[in-house]
């Protein structure tokens, strides 16, 4: 209980430092700069605990593309701005849970990056933006837990349609990190695209995306395989919580795992254009720790290379 009181005590902290600072977009923000010919990795590392691993060196990760080991070109372990994208299920399915998720959602923000920008994209049979007309992105607590606590709970569910559109919408990000976090049952019984769609747009962009399960054992209609696929292929995560403190914790190890990353950068390979290239990223441990490097299962030579700032 002690740990919880001092958890919820800095959490409400970093909310009201956050919710009072001034929205000025640009300063203080970090950069770095990525050549247009490499294609870009975000990549986590856990030891067997599940404990994040910083403080890695370029030295110890090795890349192979299409199983053949390539040089890095571009390496940095910075805790850098992102843009994230919350993609929240509205449909009948989450009647009862929309005050969990509007609390769980603005006490991520308030632990992610103080110049993280957030986007909110809801969904039934529908997909519409949470924020208001011409705010792409937003900086303020306020305006995301208006934005959370806003959306009805009804309808049927478009989750290829939402997971979609928000990929296109991540194209106005203005931060080189790219999230979605994906709150639903799994379930699509309205979309007009496909899960092949989804697959093969997310594989053209470097975006990680997380899944956040709800969903009841006796739910036919649930499909949480479809949310570990899609966070398997992008290099995320998919977590179940079971309860209101379970989302809280959840959230919280998604907005600091996106901060303790490492972000890589390798030259695709001659002549590999226009075809999918599998990823596989090793770490070797001087302490001989059993580590794992969590990244993309692979990108699409033709697309995915990474953009410039």
């Amino acid at each position: 209980m002690r740990a919880l009181a001092h958890f919820l005590l800095v959490l409400g902290a970093s909310f009201t430092a956050l919710s009072a600072a001034p929205q000025r977009q640009d300063e203080g923000r970090p950069t770095f700069s990525i050549e247009a010919h490499l294609v870009t990795l975000s990549v986590t590392v856990v030891d067997r605990q599940g404990a994040f691993v910083g403080g890695l060196t370029r030295e110890q990760f090795k890349v192979y593309d299409n199983g053949r080991l390539q040089p890095i070109d571009f390496f940095t372990n910075e805790d850098i701005p992102a843009t994230v994208g919350l993609v929240i299920d509205c449909s009948s399915s989450m009647r009862g849970r929309r005050a969990q998720v509007t609390a769980a959602g603005t006490g991520f923000a308030a632990v992610s990056h103080p110049l993280d920008e957030f986007f909110i994209m809801n969904f039934n049979e529908v997909v519409w933006p949470g924020l208001a007309p011409r705010v792409p992105f937003t900086r303020s607590v306020d305006e995301l837990r208006e934005a959370l606590a806003g959306a009805p709970a009804l309808g049927m569910t478009a989750l290829y349609d939402a997971v979609h559109r928000s990929l296109e919408h991540l194209e106005l990000a203005t931060r080189d990190r790219r999230v979605l976090v994906i709150v639903s049952d799994g379930g699509d019984n309205a979309s007009s695209h496909t899960f092949d769609d989804v697959v093969a747009y997310a594989r053209q962009t470097r975006t990680v995306i997380y899944a956040v399960m709800l969903y009841d054992e006796d739910d036919r209609e649930a499909k949480p395989h479809v949310l570990k696929a899609l966070a398997r292929e992008t290099g995320g995560g998919a977590f179940r919580p079971k309860s209101a403190r379970d989302m809280m914790k959840v959230f919280t190890q998604i907005a600091l795992e996106i901060r303790s990353g490492y972000t890589i950068g390798v030259s695709p390979p001659s002549g590999s254009d226009q075809e999918f290239r599998g990823v596989r990223v090793i770490v070797d441990d001087v302490d001989h720790r059993q580590l794992t490097a969590r990244t993309r299962r692979g990108y699409d030579a033709g697309h995915a290379a990474g953009q410039s700032r």
